[in-house]
């Protein structure tokens, strides 16, 4: 799939993510989950950052697909990919960092790797974890703790999420306490 970078949006990021996580799998309707709840939490971010929250949210997860896997860290396999695409630095970037990604990544060793892709600090970064931290594996709404409370149970005591999750886990409150709060102002704004 030839894509030029001007050209990708939410509907190709869609079609590329149903290509490479096709559904009825589980990934799938994780993904197809984050990407409704961040067109919720869009209006949350600048205008112009929109379509790129929502088109981030379909690709964060495709690092897991077969065609896509490298190192087998989905977070960077899925933002090399999109690397080579040519997809611009930002969406890559979201898509490596992701749910406070590189925690992990120095777990498993790939801190190095990850410099690749800039960490955004930003509303939109915020809401893309927010939005895969409160969906769960069948696209069903989770609570952040009971998400995380999922990924330990699916990963294992021993994984580098287990051995990140120490640091990992206030990052993600964190980044839940922020967005809780930007809705509420914008729930408050809207009426």
């Amino acid at each position: 799939m030839v894509v030029m970078a001007c050209e990708f949006g939410i509907e190709l990021s869609r079609d590329l993510a149903r290509v490479l996580l096709p559904p009825p799998a589980e990934r799938w309707f994780h993904t197809a989950g984050v990407a409704a709840r961040a067109r919720q939490l869009a209006s949350a971010v600048d205008q112009e950052d929109r379509d790129l929250l929502v088109a981030a949210a379909w690709l964060h997860d495709i690092g897991y697909a077969d065609q896509v896997r490298d190192t087998g860290f989905h977070p960077l396999d899925g933002a090399r990919y999109l690397d080579r695409l040519g997809l611009p630095k930002r969406l890559t970037s979201l898509v490596a960092h992701h749910s406070g990604a590189r925690f992990v990544a120095e777990a498993r060793g790939l801190g190095a790797a990850m410099a690749d892709f800039p960490v955004e600090v930003s509303l939109v970064s915020d809401a893309l974890t927010y939005a895969d931290q409160t969906v769960g594996p069948h696209g069903r709404p989770y609570s952040v703790d009971k998400r995380m409370a999922e990924m330990l149970g699916r990963h294992g005591p021993d994984s580098p999420q287990a051995r990140a999750h120490r640091a990992r886990a206030p990052y993600l409150r964190g980044v839940a306490s922020r967005m809780e709060n930007v809705l509420r102002l914008v729930t408050v704004g809207d009426q």
